[in-house]
């Protein structure tokens, strides 16, 4: 946006009036938006982010904002002499890990966010699954990616049962915008850590979403010589599965984007949050970052 300063008022109108047409097809409609990766950790990229949640809301659109911490949780529990341990992109999390998870989800990164928003002129409130009975979960059981007959203990790390949106409805229509931390509950009253990713994917689809962002460290999905895919649909990606080109943290970004376009979600897109204003460009623009997921 600060090039905008340098150009002449005709180019500024123009660029604006292009806006129009997305900012009337996507009036009063819902997109869920996963935070994480460079745009949440590097200042200048922070308020963009803001500014743009904020815009979207102003303009008519309802953002609800998901977001990770893993970077930020590596740093409490280094701090405590713990060191994070993963099985298939997924965090194993003991009841030690869990505290330090939620005391950084809930709170630290949490707070920084709605800080953000409320500084940028939104109204932001945070939410944990906990809130409004937003997120029920029970323990994952994760599926050895080669053995099916063989699961993983993840230790308190959540498969979602049912998520209960009527909370976020409730802050959207009163104009306020959702950030959600992704931690659910049991049976027992019990905390799960859930991959943000998935949380966002099934929010999505509860809140039928128009649209499912998740911004990340890299421009899309690449394949495996580097180069950006910007269109896949499901078949694509079950190929690029079995062949490896997908693999580690971007197995459950993935599954997730999928599940979502599958249950109806217009459309997925993985962007790249380091570009500046990454949301504003891919939702009230004809540019596209990043790859675009369809279910057929």
């Amino acid at each position: 946006m600060d090039n905008l300063e340098s150009l002449a008022p005709r180019d500024k109108a123009e660029i604006l009036a292009q806006a129009l047409p997305y900012i009337r097809r996507f009036h009063g409609k819902t997109m869920v938006i996963k935070y994480g990766g460079n745009a949440m950790t590097d200042p200048a990229l922070q308020a963009d982010f803001a500014e743009d949640v904020v815009l979207l809301k102003l303009v008519g659109i309802n953002p609800v904002v998901v977001h990770g911490g893993g970077p930020q949780i590596e740093t409490a529990l280094k701090r405590l002499g713990k060191k994070g341990e993963f099985i298939q992109g997924m965090r194993v999390t003991d009841s030690e890990t869990m505290e330090v998870v939620e005391w950084v989800l809930a709170g630290e990164v949490q707070q920084d966010i709605v800080g953000l928003i409320n500084q940028a002129g939104g109204k932001a409130v945070g939410l944990t699954g906990r809130d409004g009975g937003l997120i029920r979960a029970k323990k994952l059981r994760l599926p050895d990616r080669d053995d099916p007959n063989k699961f993983h203990d993840v230790g308190q790390v959540g498969d979602i049962v049912q998520i209960d949106p009527s909370v976020v409805k409730a802050l959207q229509d009163d104009q306020f915008i959702p950030v959600i931390s992704p931690l659910g509950f049991g049976e027992e009253n019990e905390s799960y850590n859930i991959n943000a990713d998935v949380v966002a994917g099934k929010l999505a689809t509860v809140l039928q979403a128009e649209k499912l962002l998740l911004l990340t460290n890299t421009p899309g999905v690449l394949d495996k010589s580097g180069t950006l895919l910007t269109d896949l649909s499901a078949r694509e990606i079950d190929e690029l599965f079995a062949d490896g080109t997908i693999s580690g943290g971007m197995l459950p970004k993935i599954e997730g984007a999928l599940d979502a376009a599958r249950s109806g979600v217009n459309s997925v897109h993985i962007i790249d949050g380091r570009v500046p204003h990454a949301l504003l460009l891919e939702i009230l623009t004809d540019q596209a970052f990043g790859t675009m997921i369809r279910s057929h």
